[in-house]
């Protein structure tokens, strides 16, 4: 064809590959109502463009073979294969294609889809046939093999033929309909913007309040356990392999699952966290893998579940331990072929979701005592992250206590500058047995107690004020036994009261050999009580 053929007009070949990149862009960043209202209309606009080349530039014998060309140049151009014997969408039986690039494509980006996909050939035919009849045809689609049908239906009416059948999907012809579209996702997007930025805001004045200079990937990691974790999870985060995150209830698997999310290929997808074991297993199928209307008694309506749901994304499976046998192997069927099939449907559905699991337990017990799948535990273990217990982590105890209570003086719009050293001694003897979320609750009970500019030692849980230092050896970590001697040395003297001859007395030690000591402990940075005088005799 040249140039002339086409008004002088540059025409282009547009790979079918690209047409499918940019349709998964559009629906990812603007929905999927907007994102047909783009395409149907840009179909609509190129299809009246080559009736009105193919009506100037060629001679027809008649209209009708001007209108019936138009399908021909398209399968040409390969968007589409009419079935055999079909000529054009505009007769009373409409017409059906054998092949569509474009539910090809919607397939291959987001799986099965519920209604039919062929939007840009519906405009596209709309908008050929329309110029060539000389009013105004919309073309529906009935049936499409992006659904699961054997072949596209196309069915072409005018707007009063059609009548208020098809109301709403003509509207995706208006132009104001891409405007209200695209109005609503500019709108949704922005807010989605600008609750980050405040929630950014917020996070940046809790540190800066907390004096706490927070590492780059937003978790407190100080100790040498931590940081050896916080690399692991960076470098697994690039890879789209499964992970396995194991620890203590309370130590932040799900931070670490979140970190593994946010420095993967996937930051940009959703992040979404499900509680296995909070969930019955018949309601646990329905929330993972999504229902079909009527499947049982309440499903009003189709409803996908989280594993559509986290589509190009991370879903997280927290307390994976506690999985029925019957639903740990219609996991492993969905982790196996990244496919899900919906509760009362009988086809599957295609899925492209990275799974994080999480649990308290020891999986391989499990797996020995016959309550937990072997051929699933493998299938989830590829990487394996453990979270320490906070007791393991000592050097994180301090920074995380000032980010937390930071954080919950932000919320509670009060003025608490930081920690007294008492009540910092008290945070590092505590074991926290409930980890990381016991030490939040605890920060945020002292931050709505402190009656000053700074937490004090009453404003702390009474199993932390009375908790007293531990000199045992835990996971072959030996502590300097100066620094257990003071941690000792420093309850002794708070259990009589500050009193520094009783205490003495007590350790079998002078009492300037017990002033040197203190004396020491304030010379060094360690901070030390603030003592009562001896009693006199």
């Amino acid at each position: 064809m040249r140039a002339e053929d086409l008004h002088h007009q540059r025409a282009l070949l547009i790979d079918a590959v690209a047409m499918g990149l940019l349709r998964k862009y559009l629906v990812e960043n603007f929905g999927l109502t907007a994102a047909r209202a783009v395409l149907t209309q840009f179909g609509f606009a190129h299809g009246w463009r080559m009736a009105e080349a193919m009506r100037t530039e060629f001679k027809w014998d008649s209209d009708d073979e001007w209108r019936r060309a138009g399908a021909r140049i398209h399968s040409l151009e390969g968007l589409f294969r009419l079935e055999s014997g079909a000529s054009d969408a505009l007769s009373k039986e409409g017409a059906v294609l054998a092949a569509s690039y474009e539910a090809e494509q919607h397939l291959l980006h987001f799986g099965r889809a519920d209604s039919p996909m062929c939007w840009t050939i519906c405009g596209l035919t709309s908008g050929y046939i329309s110029r060539t009849i000389g009013h105004e045809i919309y073309v529906v689609e009935d049936r499409c093999i992006g659904k699961g049908d054997a072949g596209c239906h196309l069915l072409g009416r005018s707007r009063e033929e059609w009548g208020g059948d098809q109301s709403e999907e003509l509207r995706f012809f208006e132009s104001g309909r891409l405007a209200e579209c695209l109005d609503v996702s500019v709108r949704r997007v922005t807010e989605t913007l600008r609750v980050a930025e405040r929630k950014l805001r917020e996070r940046r004045k809790a540190l800066v309040r907390a004096s706490v200079v927070e590492p780059p990937l937003g978790i407190v990691a100080l100790s040498p356990r931590m940081r050896q974790l916080v690399d692991l999870a960076c470098r697994v985060a690039k890879v789209d392999s499964t992970v396995l995150i194991t620890g203590e209830s309370g130590a932040g698997k799900e931070r670490i699952a979140r970190l593994v999310h946010e420095e993967s290929t996937r930051a940009a997808g959703p992040f979404i966290a499900v509680n296995c074991g909070a969930i019955t297993e018949t309601l646990l199928e329905s929330e993972l893998f999504g229902h079909a209307r009527g499947s049982f008694t309440g499903a009003t309506q189709d409803r996908p579940g989280l594993f559509e749901a986290a589509n190009g994304g991370t879903l997280l499976l927290d307390e994976v331990g506690e999985v029925s046998p019957t639903m740990q192997v219609k996991l492993l069927r969905a982790l196996q072929e990244r496919e899900v099939r919906r509760v009362g449907e009988n086809k599957s559905r295609r899925v492209d979701v990275r799974i994080v699991a999480a649990t308290n337990r020891d999986l391989s017990h499990g797996v020995v005592g016959g309550t937990f799948r072997q051929d699933l535990y493998y299938r989830l273990k590829v990487v394996e992250l453990h979270v320490p217990a906070l007791v393991d982590r000592r050097d994180d105890v301090l920074p995380l206590a000032r980010v937390l209570l930071s954080e919950a003086a932000l919320r509670m719009k009060r003025k608490i500058a930081g920690i007294a050293p008492r009540a910092a001694d008290q945070l590092l003897r505590y074991g926290w047995p409930g980890n990381v979320r016991e030490l939040e609750n605890a920060m945020e009970r002292a931050a709505a107690l402190a009656r000053g500019a700074r937490v004090e030692l009453d404003d702390l849980p009474e199993e932390v004020r009375e908790a007293v230092p531990k000199a045992a050896v835990s996971q072959g970590a030996v502590r300097p036994l100066e620094e257990i001697e003071k941690e000792y040395i420093l309850a002794a003297l708070d259990a009589n009261g500050g009193n520094q001859t009783h205490t003495a007395i007590q350790l079998k030690i002078g009492s300037a050999t017990l002033y040197r000591k203190l004396k020491r402990y304030s010379m060094q940075g360690l901070s030390a009580p603030t003592v009562a005088p001896a009693t006199p005799k």
